[in-house]
């Protein structure tokens, strides 16, 4: 099917539209072999709340941006190499429902779609567009990811020393190996992550001394880690940004 799509004027047609929607702030999106494969609104996680985003499912891309008007302007474009993708379900809790995780080296996040059956459709295209790439390329599944960042609403105290508490003035931040919201003492440090950064970016003491000491794996918390992701545990995996300044959501 992709393959036939490939040089068709009606899959042409709907990429050239959404370049439009996008306008001369985004990125080119045609290219030859290109398939835009669908399209559709899904909750994402963010720092401060969940937030509709647009998203477009290519055959070998993954592309978002914020809505400005609906099926006719977007902006803040993200591209994903779908090659470096893996996607973990997340478990329904609250108003958080049909969710899964976006993994890659770089960046990882949830989304929550609006129906089980858009989720699994959504599950299903992707994995099916990564499994087609892999197996063209010869190369085998990332086993690399960043991690998801722990809201700042689900962290009152730092999630490290659990002694400082935020306030205006005592801000949160993130470390960019565990994802944790952590105090400003308790993330002094930096450390070069290259998946991630050409820079050294801020990480927790806990994390800074793992990765000093050349030690695989970070555990998370308190104890250890996992790939679960659970708003009511704190266990999260995967998210990165490029410093704190994604206060409004500007580097998503």
């Amino acid at each position: 099917m992709v393959d036939r799509l490939a040089n068709s004027e009606a899959n042409s047609k709907r990429i050239a539209v959404v370049e439009g929607c996008f306008g001369a702030a985004g990125q080119p999106l045609a290219i030859p072999g290109r398939v835009l494969i669908g399209e559709g609104v899904l909750t994402k996680l963010c720092r401060k709340k969940p937030k509709a985003r647009q998203f477009f499912l290519f055959n070998d891309i993954l592309v978002y941006g914020n809505i400005v008007i609906q099926k006719k302007k977007y902006n803040k474009q993200h591209i994903i190499p779908l090659e470096s993708v893996t996607i973990d379900t997340v478990e329904d809790e609250g108003d958080l429902r049909n969710g899964w995780l976006i993994k890659t080296p770089t960046k990882s996040f949830a989304v929550y779609a609006a129906t089980a059956t858009e989720k699994s459709e959504w599950m299903n295209h992707i994995n099916k567009c990564v499994s087609d790439l892999l197996e063209k390329s010869g190369k085998l599944p990332s086993s690399e990811h960043a991690a998801v960042w722990v809201p700042d609403s689900e962290a009152s105290v730092c999630m490290r020393c659990q002694k400082i508490k935020f306030t205006p003035v005592s801000r949160r931040h993130h470390c960019r190996k565990c994802g944790f919201v952590v105090c400003g003492q308790c993330s002094e440090k930096k450390f070069l992550l290259p998946s991630q950064s050409s820079k050294p970016v801020r990480v927790c003491e806990f994390c800074y001394d793992q990765l000093s000491v050349g030690q695989p794996g970070v555990p998370g918390g308190l104890s250890a880690r996992s790939d679960s992701y659970s708003l009511s545990s704190n266990k999260f995996c995967g998210n990165n940004m490029s410093d704190d300044e994604d206060e409004d959501d500007s580097s998503d």
